[in-house]
């Protein structure tokens, strides 16, 4: 079933859910679909549709009960499972990304994502510490994939290194990747990859402005 969900139904699901997780509520609060849209931006109608897809959460004339439906994303959504991550490529970004991770995951313990390892190939780069976390060389990629289950691959690395980078880590068995690197990277069929060119953002965001 999750292959058949449009991609932009997942990225409403999870806006759903922050909204639901910053919201203070007891076992007798509940949240109408129009209060839902009115924070994500979208129409009652379309969290309706949304939410039908996965079940009925709701009460006609009630709306959702607020903790009910904040678990029901969760389990939909695999958000009370800790994800280990790794990151590829140690520069400005990558620092700033395992920066970000370690830090949250040690002021909110229940963030899922964990940052298992920081890879890159410069010598200068190698053997120092990130928050605590190692930088390696990319051929140490095995020895931490082989030590735990590491479900996502963040690139952070030049473009024309990107696809042999993420071809690499395939080899390795990690099937996820989020994509820093400014190119389109092929990947095979059970291989999922997310692009996120903050450039290209703010240049589509400029264009309107």
């Amino acid at each position: 079933m999750r292959n058949k969900i449009p991609d932009v139904v997942i990225r409403r699901l999870v806006t759903y859910l922050r909204i639901l997780t910053d919201i203070e509520a007891g076992p007798d609060d509940y949240i109408s679909s129009a209060q839902i849209g009115d924070l994500a931006a979208v129409n009652s109608a379309q969290v309706r549709k949304d939410l039908a897809l996965f079940g009925e959460f709701g009460k006609q004339g009630v709306g959702y009960p607020i903790l009910g439906l904040r678990k029901e994303l969760t389990a939909i959504l695999g958000a009370d499972r800790e994800m280990n991550i790794v990151i590829f490529g140690v520069g400005e970004l990558g620092t700033a990304l395992a920066r970000y991770l370690t830090t949250r995951k040690e002021t909110a313990p229940n963030y899922r994502f964990v940052v298992k390892g920081l890879f890159d190939i410069d010598p200068a780069k190698v053997g120092t510490e990130i928050e605590g976390v190692p930088v390696r060389h990319l051929n140490e990629l095995e020895e931490v994939t082989a030590s735990g289950d590491i479900k996502i691959g963040v690139v952070a690395v030049p473009a024309n290194v990107a696809q042999e980078v993420v071809n690499y880590a395939i080899s390795k068995g990690i099937r996820g990747f989020l994509n820093f690197a400014p190119v389109r990277i092929k990947v095979p069929p059970g291989v999922r990859i997310q692009n996120s060119d903050v450039t290209s953002d703010l240049q589509e965001l400029g264009f309107y402005l």
